[in-house]
């Protein structure tokens, strides 16, 4: 029997009749996952998050997806929310390699088999998720279909710092930083150190004000910038799915016209010759359409479930 683990429902939003629980990853990572199963669910989505993020966030997504007759199932990944940290220093964003994600794939998978959600399964994966959720598929996760929001295949990175990407990680570990913050970055959650103006998450005043309660009421919601290390495995991972073959099932990918965190060239990269896959741009939004204002919000619900249902 699964042990329960604990769910904020007083922070997410969330439908009721959640199924949180503790899962242990191939290497001993303990994970936080969980599932909702509504009367007569019709299928179920695999809901992706991305770096950062946590089960509680996706609150209000998880509600649309229900009403819409959809059963969920999703996690902390290793490294965020309530799952085991993989680094002293619990603000910072690190993992071994990114193919480390993929064990907390197989657990979420078995969670949702375990749980006996119905199929067909689809796949809702948002940035990093989306980076994720690629490798996934390339290894035959069983879903029909799979939307993609903002996926990261591609870090936006300025011309003028991106020769210091290559040459920062060997330098780093020369003198053993490897596993210290990326430049640029600290130990202080994004929401923290961003207003609503100028963050580059989302336009909706009231879903930065959302974001930053949880991570104001919930120390553990909280991640600082990526290590170093983190940095030179995503973008190894991102040039190695470049270059993969591309699954043959239909892929629906949106992203905002004001995205400015993935790489929107490797976007359109990606889909040049997948001809399963339909890229849109969601004009106004920001890097979380899921968690934009109302009418772009309401455009990317919409798209995705006539996509999937």
């Amino acid at each position: 029997m699964e042990d329960p683990a604990p769910f904020r429902s007083d922070l997410a939003e969330a439908p009721d009749g959640v199924e949180c629980v503790w899962r242990q990853a191939h290497d001993g990572v303990r994970l936080r996952g969980a599932t909702w199963r509504p009367a007569k669910a019709k299928g179920s989505v695999l809901l992706y998050t991305g770096r950062t993020e946590y089960i509680e966030k996706y609150g209000r997504v998880i509600q649309d997806l229900t009403l819409a007759g959809l059963a969920v199932a999703t996690m902390d990944w290793r490294g965020q929310g309530l799952s085991d940290r993989v680094h002293a220093d619990p603000m910072i964003g690190h993992v071994r390699t990114f193919l480390d994600y993929q064990w907390d794939v197989t657990e979420l998978v078995a969670m949702a088999e375990d749980a006996k959600l119905p199929k067909p399964w689809f796949l809702l994966a948002h940035s990093m998720g989306g980076c994720i959720g690629l490798r996934s598929l390339v290894e035959g996760l069983p879903v029909e279909r799979a939307v993609f929001s903002s996926p990261m295949w591609g870090i936006h990175i300025s011309i003028f710092v991106k020769p210091l990407s290559v040459i920062l990680p060997p330098v780093a570990r020369l003198f053993g930083l490897q596993n210290s913050y990326a430049p640029g970055t600290r130990g202080v959650s994004y929401v923290k150190e961003s207003d609503v103006a100028s963050n580059m998450l989302t336009s909706d005043p009231e879903h930065f004000q959302w974001m930053l309660r949880h991570v104001e009421a919930e120390d553990r919601f909280g991640l600082g910038g990526p290590s170093i290390h983190w940095m030179q495995m995503a973008l190894h991972e991102t040039r190695d799915l470049l270059v993969a073959a591309r699954p043959s099932l239909p892929v629906l990918t949106l992203y905002g016209s004001d995205e400015k965190i993935v790489s929107t060239r490797s976007l359109e990269q990606m889909h040049d010759g997948w001809g399963s896959a339909e890229l849109h741009c969601v004009p106004g939004g920001r890097h979380e359409l899921m968690m934009e204002a109302p009418e772009i919000r309401r455009q990317f619900m919409e798209a995705t479930l006539n996509f999937l249902i």
